[in-house]
């Protein structure tokens, strides 16, 4: 039986209010990003900021529109609408218009639609419609394989484009999977690939293999106690070693140390293989094949880093690691961005002031880097208030997931969370040197209309969810 409610009664104000609040201080900076004397009525249409308020306005349409669909919608038709949106980013691959080397823009005479931004939504909801179903168990493969799948081909097809800063903002969903109970195994490998990336770039594979092994058997001994067994399985990996490594210098000549090292890791696990049979050691286990998997992922760092990236995104990595300094190339825009915020000092130099945005030294400043402009005019205390709008944004978005009766609900609430958490991390991650250039919006102040819309339907669904959870969703 479904309850009837007033949508107008049960909707979160807070989160509305802080979302009108945000397009509205995006829509001004993005005014002073490409502020233009001949042009300075804030709704010329023939500028930036005018086709912005053009495109708030028909955002602020779309999201009455949905919240007056019926709420049970979205769940009857979440595939659907993902099924949709996939064709969708099949079919830019082949009719799209390339923009700055990638495919990614259906183009409607003056107007550009970019479906990856949609994907998100659509995602999202596809997700939450297979992760509510009864008996689904994230500890199961099958299960684990499935969400995967949800998540990773819309990534896939966005990777295709080539856009990669999407594709990067799709693996945000692994934080919902998390969330509804995926191993934490999974969570922590993933953080260790992340971590072990930089490493390998900054720490010579010789010393970081042998600190993994370390560590290793640092874990091996919290985990079972046994200072003894531990100190036989170091022996018994020294030997191996120190056998291979006296076999390569004087007769193979060929292995090299990085292969000394895998050789004697795989060799010792036998030995280990016995101990762990005998005493069902799944602990110890568990430990030697993060181990292994370290060490191999290591090694395959430099061949992906020099082989597969392509030499831009490899150059930016570069600069941010401080191994390369090109202030008038590739690190030109990033250069630019801490310029500009650096020189807005504690309170910023005044709304229209800002001296890097007049004279248009940072590219992309009303879109990537639209931040910049924040921190050149409105110093230390606007950028801090920004960014603390935007935590209450996503606190508040956290309370209104964990309140949902419904499934679907929380699991679409959380997705919406994950995403605007990744865009906000790596927009602002970007404009103050911390993250590779990736090119992403930050919601709801960068300028364009995909990504707004984008923004205003992944949070407006759960809005609209969240104003019926009174209601029976079946």
């Amino acid at each position: 039986m479904k309850r009837s409610v007033n949508i107008w009664n049960h909707l979160d104000k807070v989160t509305v209010l802080l979302f009108l609040v945000m397009i509205i201080m995006g829509w001004f900076n993005i005014y002073a990003a490409v502020y233009n004397e001949e042009h300075k009525e804030i709704l010329d249409l023939s500028q930036r900021y005018g086709k912005q308020f053009i495109w708030i306005i028909a955002t602020i349409i779309l999201s009455i529109f949905i919240l007056i669909i019926d709420s049970r919608f979205y769940l009857f038709f979440a595939w659907v609408i993902y099924a949709i949106v996939i064709l969708m980013l099949i079919l830019v691959l082949v009719l799209g218009t390339e923009i700055n080397g990638a495919r990614s823009w259906f183009e409607f005479g003056p107007l550009g639609l970019q479906p990856s931004e949609f994907a998100k939504f659509a995602t999202a909801l596809a997700l939450a419609a297979f992760l509510s179903r009864r008996n689904i168990d994230l500890t199961h493969f099958s299960d684990f394989l499935q969400a995967s799948g949800i998540i990773l081909l819309p990534a896939f097809l966005t990777a295709l484009q080539p856009d990669m800063g999407s594709t990067i903002v799709f693996l945000a969903f692994y934080l919902v999977l998390f969330r509804e109970g995926m191993s934490p195994f999974i969570f922590v490998s993933g953080l260790l690939i992340v971590i072990l990336f930089f490493l390998t770039l900054l720490i010579n594979n010789l010393y970081l293999q042998l600190a993994l092994i370390l560590g290793a058997f640092i874990l091996a001994y919290f985990a079972t106690r046994k200072w003894k067994l531990c100190l036989a399985g170091f022996g018994i990996m020294a030997l191996t070693g120190g056998v291979i490594f006296i076999l390569d210098r004087f007769l193979l000549k060929s292995l090299g140390n990085d292969l000394v090292i895998i050789i004697t890791v795989i060799l010792s696990g036998l030995v280990f293989a016995y101990y762990i049979y005998l005493k069902k050691a799944m602990g110890i286990l568990i430990i030697y094949l993060f181990l292994l998997g370290g060490i191999i992922y290591i090694n395959s760092v430099d061949y992906g880093f020099n082989h597969i990236l392509k030499p831009h995104q490899k150059e930016r990595v570069e600069i941010m690691l401080g191994f390369k300094s090109d202030p008038h190339g590739t690190g030109y825009n990033v250069n630019q961005s801490i310029i500009s915020i650096g020189s807005g000092g504690f309170t910023g130099k005044g709304y229209l002031q800002g001296t890097q945005t007049k004279f248009k030294f940072v590219p992309s400043q009303s879109t990537d880097f639209i931040f910049c402009t924040v921190g050149e005019e409105w110093g230390f205390l606007g950028s801090a208030f920004v960014i603390m709008i935007y935590l209450f944004f996503l606190i508040r978005l956290v309370r209104l997931a964990e309140r949902q009766r419904a499934v679907f609900t929380r699991i679409y609430g959380y997705g919406v969370i994950s995403i605007l958490f990744m865009h906000f991390f790596i927009n602002i991650g970007m404009a103050i040197g911390l993250i590779p250039v990736i090119g992403i919006p930050l919601p709801f102040f960068s300028y364009g209309g995909s990504s707004l819309w984008g923004f205003t339907i992944l949070l407006f669904i759960f809005l609209r969810l969240d104003a019926s959870r009174t209601e029976y969703l079946v």
